[in-house]
């Protein structure tokens, strides 16, 4: 499928209810299934990788395949580890069985978990042999993905000597560590981060009375990238001032490209609106929040902002390689990116001329599709090819765009 997109022909003042956390989802889905006696959670995200973590929580079969879901494969590797007498192979796509899995692999191994390659060696399918496992230590390189550590994290009580877990190297997503922590303290389990080591005793999850998953701070950042890109006003329902996600902090980075923001707390929303104030350059450490490297790098390009993104290590190993991604990408609207090794990319703001309109492949990544998009108000009448991929984590996005006053069309070649 592939969309036209056309911007707002009037002042926009929207409002916009948001999906629900997927990270916290997927998070409150494992720690569940590990809860004695739990009821099936009542609200969750609805999107592709939810949908998934639930097939697979609930599948009695001997392979269970999670497509493209990245935490879906991780959470699913020491979630079945534990599950004695299970044996399943755990499977994605092509592109998920060359994503590395090695380091949580080699650490569930190390406290004794049954594991082994199918096929390549590091990477998907996993024949897993669930068992008890005894924990203790555990050592595990933290600059890969911090879903290998959430993934230890909360299995750590169901082990019969809980678990320290030491992070070795520079910690990348350390608010996504932290979710996970607050997460399961919520249902009962004491978790202690000193530094760079977590400490878990053994012992039980308790179901709480009123957990409710928050709005997703991801998905609000396409409307702070569009707020930055107009004028008017947008109303985003459900966000959290003070939010467990990580992703939260683009209040504060967005400032410095145009957008206020003000919290409401009955009803519970942020209200965003455009101010004259952008920075001559946007600097910025992503280490802590990569998801919104694609958001900010789009939105710079468009508004003409000279920008140097670091901390994206991560970035390549993703749903693609979203550094590669965005390099393609950006080069149809003039923007050349400059990189330094896996960690920044940067623009000088020099934009080469372009001469038609773009049509913006998405790399099956969700978070291409999401964010290139705005790039209409700039550019109207892009294409966005594989539009269906934001079901992954927003199914919502095109009709909430229309809502906006987005024309959203679909598009084939005879168009033309």
């Amino acid at each position: 499928m592939r969309y036209r997109i056309f911007p707002p022909e009037e002042l926009m003042d929207v409002e916009i209810t948001l999906p629900l956390s997927k990270s916290i989802s997927n998070r409150v889905l494992i720690i569940n299934a590990l809860t004695p006696g739990s009821d099936p959670l009542s609200s969750v995200a609805y999107c592709d990788d939810t949908d998934v973590m639930l097939a697979a929580l609930s599948s009695q079969t001997g392979e269970v395949n999670i497509g493209a879901a990245g935490t879906a494969m991780r959470f699913l590797t020491a979630y079945f580890a534990v599950q004695p007498g299970r044996e399943v192979i755990l499977t994605g796509s092509e592109r998920m069985c060359n994503r590395p899995i090695a380091p949580l692999v080699d650490a569930l191994k190390s406290i004794g978990a049954d594991i082994s390659y199918a096929a390549k060696e590091g990477f998907p399918p996993l024949v897993i042999k669930g068992k008890c496992l005894a924990g203790g230590e555990v050592r595990i390189d933290a600059g890969v993905s911090s879903q290998y550590i959430s993934a230890l994290m909360m299995i750590a009580p169901v082990l019969e000597k809980g678990l320290t877990i030491t992070l070795e190297g520079d910690v990348i997503s350390m608010p996504y560590i932290r979710m996970t922590a607050h997460i399961m303290e919520c249902f009962g389990v004491s978790v202690n981060i000193d530094g760079n080591t977590i400490t878990i005793p053994h012992s039980t999850y308790t179901a709480p009375k009123n957990f409710e998953v928050e709005a997703d701070w991801s998905a609000a950042s396409y409307w702070f990238e569009i707020q930055a890109l107009t004028c008017g006003w947008t109303t985003l329902k459900g966000l959290h001032e003070k939010s467990c996600q990580g992703d939260s902090a683009i209040v504060e980075l967005f400032r410095e490209l145009g957008v206020e923001t003000g919290f409401e707390e009955s009803p519970l929303q942020a209200v965003l609106e455009a101010s004259p104030d952008l920075a001559p350059r946007f600097v910025a450490d992503l280490s802590s929040t990569p998801d919104v490297a694609q958001t900010f790098a789009v939105t710079c390009s468009m508004l003409g902002v000279p920008f140097r993104l670091s901390g994206l290590r991560s970035l390549r190993i993703k749903e693609t390689d979203r550094i590669a991604a965005l390099y393609n990408e950006l080069l149809k609207v003039g923007v050349i990116l400059e990189t330094e090794g896996d960690e920044v990319i940067s623009w000088d703001g020099i934009r080469r001329p372009v001469s038609e309109i773009p049509a913006f492949d998405t790399y099956s990544d969700h978070r291409m599709a999401l964010s290139l998009a705005p790039a209409a108000i700039f550019i109207p009448g892009i294409i966005i090819n594989d539009a269906e991929v934001v079901t992954k984590s927003y199914p919502g996005y095109w009709d909430d765009l229309r809502k906006a006053g987005f024309t959203v069309e679909e598009y084939t070649a005879e168009a033309e």
